[in-house]
This record gives structure tokens, sequence and C-alpha cells, in this order.
């Protein structure tokens, strides 16, 4: 694509998890570490990236020569999302073609400035909008977010799989609410079991990126529009994205690295 150099895709298999939180703090930690960053917001139905960025509504991006727009700029980083072209108010009451057709459009028709990143914050499932971005664009990787929870890492399963089937490796898994720490108390808890993590990237050979805890830090930052990584940059969590963003860094360029092996026999 033009004006990008790599498409990373954040998924998961359901809903619930933490993928757009994870998405936007991701984003934030990367562009801490000298990155061009971009977030699009593939999530038609329910587009979440314009609040966790503080992009108030009814803000609309500029258009742009050649049947384009300009994405709209928060924290330093670009972002596009259906928030900014509707009401966020009504409902998306659209079939399937509609949607592909929009996550198209804003896709291929949004001038990005030069980024290295552009992460797409999918929606949940394994259905229109993953495989039309496998077959429109290359995809340089996945991250998979997950809780250890095995309801989620059922789903997580199908998610990675489904990107081995189109030929986007997988960077890693990072594991969202792997622990809740009480505040008042200190007292910790494995709400959701622990361990499914590295289960999961033992099984398909990757990596954990990394571990959040469940904290009401994380889920009050996002909601009022500046997100941990900018809130709080010295911050426990904001240090655990900053290692997430590290590691994926190095993933991608590790896989755009890798070239054809060569074998010799007598």
């Amino acid at each position: 694509m033009d004006g990008v150099k790599h498409i990373i895709a954040v998924a998961s298999g359901k809903g619930g998890v933490g993928k757009s939180t994870v998405t936007v703090n991701l984003a934030l930690a990367l562009a801490a570490q000298n990155y061009r960053v971009g977030v699009l917001d593939a999530d038609i139905y329910g587009p979440s990236q314009a609040q966790m960025l503080g992009v108030k509504e009814g803000v609309r991006p500029q258009a742009a020569a050649n049947n384009k727009f300009l994405p709209l700029e928060a924290h330093g980083i670009q972002a596009m999302s259906m928030a900014f072209m509707v009401n966020t108010r009504e409902p998306m009451v659209w079939r399937g073609p509609m949607v592909v057709g929009a996550f198209q459009q804003m896709l291929t028709q949004t001038q990005w400035d030069n980024l290295d990143f552009l992460l797409i914050d999918m929606p949940p499932g394994t259905g229109d909008i993953q495989l039309t971005l496998a077959q429109k664009v290359p995809v340089a990787g996945a991250v998979i977010v997950t809780t250890p929870q095995d309801i989620a890492l059922l789903d997580a399963r199908k998610g990675i799989e489904m990107f081995r089937k189109v030929n986007v490796p997988v960077l890693g898994v990072v594991e969202n609410m792997s622990l809740y720490h009480c505040e008042n108390c200190g007292h910790e808890a494995a709400i959701f079991g622990t361990g499914g993590g590295d289960s999961i990237a033992q099984e398909y050979d990757t990596q954990v990126l990394g571990r959040l805890p469940l904290t009401l830090s994380i889920r009050e930052l996002t909601d009022s529009g500046r997100p941990s990584v900018v809130s709080e940059p010295e911050g426990t969590v904001s240090q655990t994205f900053a290692a997430i963003a590290k590691k994926v860094a190095e993933a991608v360029n590790m896989s755009q690295n890798e070239g054809p092996t060569i074998s010799f026999s007598e």
C-alpha cells in the first residue's frame, strides 16, 4: 500500500477480550519508539478507536486528491475509522457486501503519510473482513489477543488457523486479563485461569508477546480517550506495552528479512 511499509492485523477469535484496547496501546507504544504509526478501525459494526483516541464526535476526515481522504491524527498517530464517517449513535444495519465495501474504501482510499506500521483493529471472528484483508494487501503479520480462559483460547485457535490458511504469519499472542491485582488489599487472583497464552503459543510455534493485568486503570484511561501508554508512560502497564511493541517490530523485521532456503544435494 502507498504510504505504508508494514501492515499488522490485531485480531481475536471472539469479542470482549480487549483487542481494541491492545491495538491502541500497542500503536502508541510503537510511536513512542519513534516509529510512524497508523490505526485502521476495521470493526464496521462497532468502531471504538475514535473514543479510545479521544477524537470528538462529529469530527470528519478531510478530502485529498485522487478521491482519497486524509486520516485524522491523535496522540501522534494517524487514524481512520467508520466512526469518523457516520453518527456513532446509529446502528450500522448493513449486509456483508456493504461492510466489505466500506472496509475496502477505508483501506485503499486513505492517504496514509509514510507509515512504518499500520495496525488494523480487526472485528472478532474469521469472516469477510479478515479474508478481504488477506486478499487485497500484503499483511506482515498478525497479533492474536486472548484471555487465559478456555473458551477464549478455543476461538483464538480459530483465528490463528485462519491466518495460517491465508499465509499470514502470526507474530505472537498477547494474553490480556491474565491476573487480577486488588488495589485495596494487594491480593492477586487468576480469574480467567493460567497458562493459556503459553499453551497456545507452544501449540502453534509462536511466542507470548506479553501479559496484561486486569486493572481498573486500563479501562478508565482508554474510555477517557487517553490510553495507558500516554497517560502513564512510566507505569507498569505502559512498560509491558513497550516490551510488546519491541517484540512485534523485531518479529516483523525478522519475517521480512527471511529469504528462500536453498539446499544442495550430491
